[in-house]
């Protein structure tokens, strides 16, 4: 495969997983901004986003929740707000368009076409809510339409980075907001994990086993170790792991941090939380750098690097 299609296609599962875990982010902490009279809106607005990696605002100026939309959700020249996300998952799959399935094309290339009417006229939950619909409609199209080659693999690794990363500055939001961010069955809820985790712990519920179901649980998708796995797997599938290199890769990289998650007991995790949500992103980072060096040297500047809580 060309190295300019597996960049592509690696961008496009970016960028589909980008949108949609913003979009859940956004929803979550804007509706406890609503909920709650008591917390700062400034400062909570300011610490969603040095979560989410965008430039921190003006010292002294009032930020508002239209600040937080108008950064991570409408700004189409930002890669990392979500309609900037949608453009650039449609612009990747154009340039691989002769690899992707034509129900893959057709769905990101109409996401992109309905998205100035989509930001206009609906209200911000309804916003969320069609563009975690459109994403979960391109993942299933992925899944199910497109044979397990390359092709695959490359979008899929793609994804698993970027939900790893996401999920961790999903977790990461709770850690920085503490008792005045939202509650862990809250974040359960906006990742589609609530049932889940229910029937996991026949019932039980609590902090620590809602924070180890996110974080460790290896059979739900969305958990950053069933992610981190599933990047590896990819990797591995690409014939990475079994050469000797001095520069390390990125299956190395990944397999390192879940490790570092699995055998560490769950009250240490929780003790230094945000530090470890920064090193699960910082090895994705990383690990996005060792992909590209690898297999597309191309010299394209990675806008998702180096961002730091």
């Amino acid at each position: 495969m060309l190295s300019r299609i597996a960049e592509s296609l690696f961008w496009v599962g970016r960028y589909i997983e980008r949108a949609d875990d913003t979009a859940r982010i956004l929803e979550v902490h804007l509706q406890l901004l609503l909920e709650d009279p008591w917390i700062s809106e400034d400062l909570a607005c300011r610490s969603l986003l040095a979560v989410m990696g965008a430039p921190p605002p003006p010292v002294g100026s009032a930020v508002t929740p239209q600040d937080v939309l108008s950064t991570l959700a409408y700004d189409r020249l930002n890669p990392g707000s979500i309609a900037g996300a949608l453009d650039a998952a449609r612009e990747n799959a154009r340039r691989a368009r002769e690899t992707i399935s034509t129900e893959l094309w057709e769905c990101l290339n109409k996401t992109r076409n309905e998205l100035p009417t989509a930001i206009t006229s609906r209200t911000s939950p309804d916003f969320f809510s069609w563009v975690q619909e459109k994403s979960a409609m391109a993942t299933g199209i992925t899944d199910s339409a497109t044979a397990r080659d390359q092709v695959w693999t490359f979008l899929v690794l793609g994804r698993s980075i970027e939900r790893a990363d996401m999920t961790a500055r999903l977790v990461a939001t709770r850690a920085v907001a503490g008792s005045s961010g939202p509650s862990w069955t809250t974040l359960l809820r906006s990742c589609g994990a609530h049932e889940a985790f229910l029937r996991a712990y026949r019932g039980s519920a609590s902090d620590a086993l809602a924070a180890e179901f996110l974080l460790l649980d290896p059979l739900f998708p969305r958990s950053v170790v069933f992610a981190l796995k599933q990047a590896e797997d990819c990797l591995v599938q690409l014939g990475e792991g079994n050469e000797r290199s001095s520069n390390e890769s990125a299956v190395r990289i990944l397999g390192r941090v879940r490790s570092g998650l699995e055998f560490r007991p769950v009250g240490q995790l929780l003790a230094h939380l945000p530090d470890e949500m920064e090193d699960v992103q910082r090895a994705c980072s990383s690990a996005s750098d060792a992909v590209r060096l690898r297999y597309f040297p191309t010299g394209a500047h990675d806008d998702w690097v180096g961002e730091r809580l």
